[in-house]
């Protein structure tokens, strides 16, 4: 699974020290009295370096990854081919603002989009600096477009932080709780959760796409709506991927009705999933994707890419920003485009998720604290349920992640009720990391 890939790092879990270590606890000290409490971490060690399956810290431990900076560094962390290119380029220039001055590598990365993402018409793209900014950007081509002013999302999800992005996300705490008033025309349906649909999973997909359209046409009328905003695997929510069928029909039903299908891919494209994207799973061509994260190897760069007949229609100065499409992070995003392509690095996703799934699956018939095991390929989730129900168990959820990150292992936890241990190695872990770090989350079930 690594013949291909050589690592800067010594590929192994190594604890010198308790986590977090003495000089990431002096750091802890600094920090708060520089950073504001709302700017949260999940695990407060102090990075030193990282690359391929570990993250190393100032104290000298080095942690096995199942984060990805959050499905960030798909490539490997401090990836080489990744870090030549931008060296190249900052030394060439850093920055002149592709609205006063262009260069190629923008044009360059917007061609591969257009050319790699779901569909085969004509396309185009711009770039910004996030995941938020590249939704609410899609949002504003949608209404423009359309002439409509109406938004539609679902339960569960999360698209920002952003005034735009924050209404459109579904959970108040930590996201919304305080920061309101929000952003009007933006209604909220339901999503085909199959772990928690009344009649179970193998109807959920159909029944929750006619509730769906249902409440759309009485409660807002499709001639409203500019656009249903959806992520094809939820992130934040808890990794729910949706019944079958429940994407394919809004899709037809937004095509039926002049309304534009927005994926958010932020947290699923660039190879995530074993797909390039996930809406290719169930064979969904949106109208707009929004891209993030996974781009550019952990530079700041998203994406809008759309048809070009809608794309075209905003006025001339109506899309940019001063940092969309820095050149340090473009000459990143060819990179990683190029490793994903040359490591098969879908392929890699999905011989994670097949010996992620078993074992998952396995460890939930010995604890049945796991309601729920789900995700597809490198993004994939366990849900805790208090044994006997379905009602969430958040403390067990933040018990089993502080005993991994204790043994040097980096997790991450999600969900609407924070009952969900979401994983996302980065595609080039080795294999007897990947192991190694199923072993570790074994025993802390095991003691916790």
């Amino acid at each position: 699974m690594t013949s291909e890939h050589t690592f800067t790092l010594k590929q192994e879990r190594r604890l010198v020290t308790e986590i977090p270590g003495p000089r990431s606890r002096e750091l802890q000290r600094r920090r708060t009295g520089a950073v504001p409490p709302g700017v949260g971490s999940v695990l407060p060690v102090y990075v030193a370096e990282a690359g391929g399956g570990v993250v190393v810290d100032v104290d000298g431990n080095s942690l096995i990854d199942f984060g990805s900076g959050i499905a960030v560094t798909n490539v490997g962390n401090a990836n080489p081919r990744v870090v030549e290119r931008v060296r190249e380029q900052a030394g060439r220039f850093t920055h002149t603002c592709f609205m006063v001055t262009p260069y190629e590598s923008y044009v360059a990365v917007c061609e591969a989009l257009n050319r790699i993402t779901p569909g085969d018409h004509d396309k185009r793209s711009f770039l910004v600096n996030s995941g938020a900014e590249a939704v609410e950007n899609a949002v504003k081509i949608a209404r423009y477009a359309t002439g409509r002013p109406a938004v539609v999302v679902f339960d569960h999800g999360y698209h920002g932080r952003t005034l735009l992005t924050m209404t459109l996300t579904a959970k108040n705490m930590p996201y919304k709780h305080g920061f309101g008033p929000y952003a009007p025309e933006v209604y909220r349906m339901p999503l085909a959760y199959p772990y928690r649909w009344p009649t179970g999973p193998d109807e959920c997909g159909p029944q929750a796409a006619a509730q769906a359209i249902d409440q759309i046409t009485k409660q807002i009328g499709a001639e409203n709506v500019a656009a249903v905003v959806i992520e094809p695997i939820q992130g934040e929510g808890g990794f729910i991927v949706p019944g079958r069928g429940f994407l394919p029909a809004l899709a037809e039903f937004c095509r039926a009705n002049g309304i534009l299908f927005i994926a958010d891919e932020v947290q699923t494209g660039f190879a995530r999933t074993g797909d390039l994207f996930a809406c290719e799973h169930e064979g969904v061509v949106p109208d707009l994707v929004a891209t993030a994260k996974g781009i550019a190897g952990g530079l700041p760069l998203a994406a809008v890419t759309g048809r070009a007949d809608i794309m075209d229609k905003v006025h001339p100065g109506g899309l940019g920003g001063t940092y969309g499409g820095n050149p340090l992070a473009c000459e990143a995003a060819l990179a990683v485009l190029e490793e994903i392509e040359r490591g098969d690095l879908t392929a890699r996703a999905r011989r994670i998720g097949e010996i992620m799934l078993p074992r998952l699956r396995a460890l939930a018939e010995r604890h049945p604290s796991i309601g729920d095991v789900r995700g597809r390929g490198a993004m994939t989730a366990i849900e805790l349920v208090r044994p006997g129900t379905k009602d969430p168990d958040p403390g067990l959820t933040s018990e089993v992640a502080r005993r991994c990150h204790e043994a040097g292992l980096l997790v991450l936890t999600a969900g609407t009720y924070g009952n969900v241990l979401r994983f996302l190695p980065p595609l080039v872990i080795p294999e007897h990391l990947l192991n190694e770090g199923l072993e570790i989350l074994e025993r802390a079930f095991d003691a916790a």
